[in-house]
């Protein structure tokens, strides 16, 4: 069995190397805008596969079959398993098939969605939505990965800002398309739509995404672009190169304020259709209209963030971390203080927050990470970002949960809550992310030739 997990997921044969410019050329373009859709369009769908359930924790409330505390748990059990899975499956990137290795993710995380549509046992919940956790972290390291194989750094921060769109194009399609379908047909097809669009998305990372240059008989991206890093000690393994990051502190801060500012994203996105439909009086649809506008500003912000940090601050994501990060505050006290019946307020509020939001995924969550660490261990360095985002992201999906449950009422048989201790907890994560970036702001680059 392992054998033939490990034939699976072995490296694609290097072919002999192409020497004709020309050709060399126009198949580095087909093949990088191939990699570069490819991930793009499925890391989307791997975002479907996993948010499906933000959009039914009201039915599923109502239907009395899992309580608020319960769908914090189940929610937490993705992110701790995704935490865990980033490093891991962060290390194992840098060595193995990426095409497949994505595609083998995206697949797991289908079949689950599948397997929960027909289910209603809470610790079979926990259970297979922790095994999702753990495949869904498949998907951002292989694509930071391929990212690296197949793009210099002089442009990895553009390509980096449009590819991270796929979060906020997943959010959106959440919370519209999946969103409609479970106002329609009912939570359960909400999961089962879920899972045939994650196997559409298998199907094009199998056909359309490549491993590396070298198996399509291309040179590396250093040489092809004259793009080489400096390493200082030329002989270093990839292994000791890898865990040389764990002893610096720069990227651990950078760790711990990603830590919060996914606290304070999957705040909003697991909880803030839950919170407008009590605390703002809106039906289940626009609820979700108002929410997913944070996430179409998301993909404004993300792809913003490479050509912003690139051409006008030539590289460097200090400065504009700190000015969203500001951003970020503003608009969530906004968004979470207003009282209700002020909808464009309610709007405008979450075009803030998505900009900001969709910016500092980017810089804290991997862009200013793969600033410091050596292109060898692009992988690694997104999984030690990635355990602590995700464990931060879990913590959040549990106290929220808590908190919800234990100052909600009932009144007249409609559950209502107190969300004051909750505004406290989500905008001060949202301060404590800011301040952090500030202990990074001079952390120097490692830079190539």
């Amino acid at each position: 069995m392992l054998k033939k997990i490990y034939n699976l997921l072995r490296p694609d044969s290097h072919l002999d190397r192409e020497t004709d410019k020309v050709k060399i050329d126009a198949l580095y373009r087909k093949y990088r805008w191939s990699v570069f859709l490819s991930s793009t369009f499925g890391y989307t769908l791997y975002y479907v596969c996993r948010l499906s359930i933000n959009v039914m924790k009201k039915p599923i409330i109502d239907e009395g079959i899992f309580t608020e505390t319960q769908l914090g748990i189940i929610g937490s059990a993705l992110f701790f398993s995704y935490a865990a899975g980033k490093l891991v499956n962060g290390f194992l990137a840098d060595y193995i098939n990426i095409r497949r290795f994505m595609a083998m993710g995206l697949f797991v995380s289908a079949m689950v969605n599948f397997i929960l549509g027909s289910q209603s046992l809470f610790i079979l919940f926990i259970i297979l939505w922790g095994i999702n956790g753990w495949f869904q972290a498949i998907g951002s390291n292989t694509s930071v990965v391929s990212l690296v194989r197949w793009f210099s750094k002089k442009e990895r921060g553009t390509y980096y800002g449009f590819g991270s769109a796929s979060l906020s194009l997943g959010e959106v399609f959440t919370f519209i398309v999946t969103s409609f379908i479970v106002t329609s047909l009912g939570w359960r097809f909400g999961f089962w739509s879920s899972g045939i669009f994650g196997l559409i998305g298998t199907v094009v990372l199998l056909r359309y995404f490549h491993d590396t240059p070298e198996s399509k008989g291309l040179m590396p991206i250093a040489e092809y672009k004259s793009d080489y890093e400096v390493i200082t000690v030329k002989d270093k393994s990839v292994t000791s190169i890898q865990f040389g990051l764990l002893k610096n502190p720069a990227l651990w801060i950078l760790a711990l304020s990603s830590l919060f500012i996914y606290a304070v994203r999957y705040s909003i996105t697991s909880w803030g259709i839950l919170f407008l439909q009590t605390q703002k009086s809106y039906t289940a649809i626009e609820a979700s209209s108002i929410i997913s506008v944070s996430s179409i500003f998301g993909i404004v912000g993300t792809i913003s963030s490479g050509l912003i940090s690139d051409k006008i601050f030539n590289a460097r994501r200090n400065v504009p971390a700190l000015f969203f990060g500001i951003i970020n505050i503003l608009s969530l006290t906004v968004f979470l203080l207003t009282p209700k019946s002020f909808l464009w307020v309610d709007i405008l509020s979450m075009v803030f927050f998505g900009i900001s939001i969709g910016v500092l995924v980017c810089y804290l969550g991997g862009l200013m990470a793969l600033d410091i660490a050596p292109k060898k261990a692009s992988g690694a360095v997104m999984g030690m970002i990635g355990i602590t985002s995700y464990a931060g992201a879990g913590i959040q999906d549990i106290v929220s949960g808590y908190l919800m449950e234990h100052n909600k009422i009932i009144v007249n048989g409609i559950g209502m809550y107190n969300f004051s201790s909750i505004n406290f907890f989500w905008i001060g994560s949202s301060v404590l992310s800011c301040l952090l970036v500030l202990l990074v702001w001079k952390a120097k680059t490692h830079r190539s030739n």
